[in-house]
């Protein structure tokens, strides 16, 4: 079994969410697996956390990370954008 870098896109609820809150919650949330949170631009001054999160390969793992950051108050939406064997 390896491990695996999945790449978030986390859409806030609306564009007066705090995406710096939502950030720290993301931390709090996931602790080592975090390895790179970033805030991008989307449309229409909506923006989102782009997030690059390293889990093990196993059964049901990354659908686990995707429920927990669904989880973080002011999120939307979670999608797994990419992800890489390591």
């Amino acid at each position: 079994m390896g491990k695996v870098a999945v790449s978030f896109r986390i859409m806030p609820e609306d564009v007066e969410v705090d995406l710096g809150a939502v950030q720290r919650l993301i931390r709090e949330s996931l602790g080592g697996k975090v390895k790179k949170l970033e805030v991008k631009p989307i449309a229409f001054g909506l923006k989102a956390v782009e997030a690059i999160v390293v889990v093990d390969d196993a059964s049901g793992e990354m659908e686990r990370v995707e429920a927990a950051l669904g989880q973080i108050p002011g999120v939307g939406g979670v999608e797994a954008v990419e992800v890489t064997l390591l």
